[in-house]
């Protein structure tokens, strides 16, 4: 297997381990509001949303990066092959956004229901209520401490992505560049020889028409 085909397979590789994060963020998603803490999952949803967009961010990465090699790939069979999975994939990715929206409508459903139970709850009188009221104002302190955090690295993440891409498009446009200078170099070669060959020509045409004249 050539470099081109083993980057081709990482490629397939990591794609396939990305479709099971993100398959397992949709399910967090979908099932945020369902274990009866309310105010608590609706903060942790962003970041399930944020860890899902970066996974398919890094998917539409991934997408570039096979388009890119699949034209480098030394056979044409096995450029067919990229370019049919390169369409699965399009068309996976699409299945997975539509899912991601759609387990965000499930989740915002569920924990509404879930909210007004608490909040039922909280107004109610007696000592378990003021104990809840306690213990859910300490969670939420801390659980927004830590959305902070994760939101931060997921930012600096996403940078480092789009980074990412941004260098393979620049590597891209080098490639496409170094063709044209390689063939523009080419056909200045076969010009220049041309040129020699004509040159040598009228010599030998002028030396046998000065030896004609004698």
């Amino acid at each position: 297997m050539d470099e081109v085909a083993q980057a081709v397979a990482n490629i397939k590789k990591e794609w396939d381990q990305s479709i099971l994060q993100i398959q397992e963020h949709i399910k967090s998603i979908e099932s945020c509001g369902t274990s009866g803490r309310g105010t608590e999952e609706a903060n942790s949803l962003p970041r399930l949303n944020g860890a899902a967009q970066d996974t398919l961010a890094l998917l539409r990465s991934l997408q570039f990066k096979l388009d890119f090699l699949a034209q480098q790939l030394s056979t044409e069979e096995e450029m067919q092959s990229a370019q049919l999975t390169l369409e699965f994939w399009k068309e996976q990715y699409q299945t997975l956004r539509s899912s991601l929206r759609n387990a965000n409508l499930q989740a915002k459903s569920n924990i509404r229901k879930a909210a007004q139970e608490e909040r039922e709850l909280l107004l109610g009188g007696g000592e378990e209520s003021t104990i809840r009221r306690r213990n859910l104002q300490t969670k939420v302190g801390m659980t927004s401490a830590a959305e902070s955090i994760t939101e931060s690295l997921r930012r600096t993440r996403q940078i480092m992505v789009q980074e990412v891409e941004r260098s393979a498009n620049t590597l891209a446009t080098f490639e496409e560049s170094t063709g044209v200078l390689r063939k523009a170099e080419s056909e200045y070669k076969g010009h220049r020889s041309l040129l020699m060959r004509t040159r040598n020509l009228l010599s030998t045409m002028r030396r046998q028409d000065v030896l004609d004249r004698y």
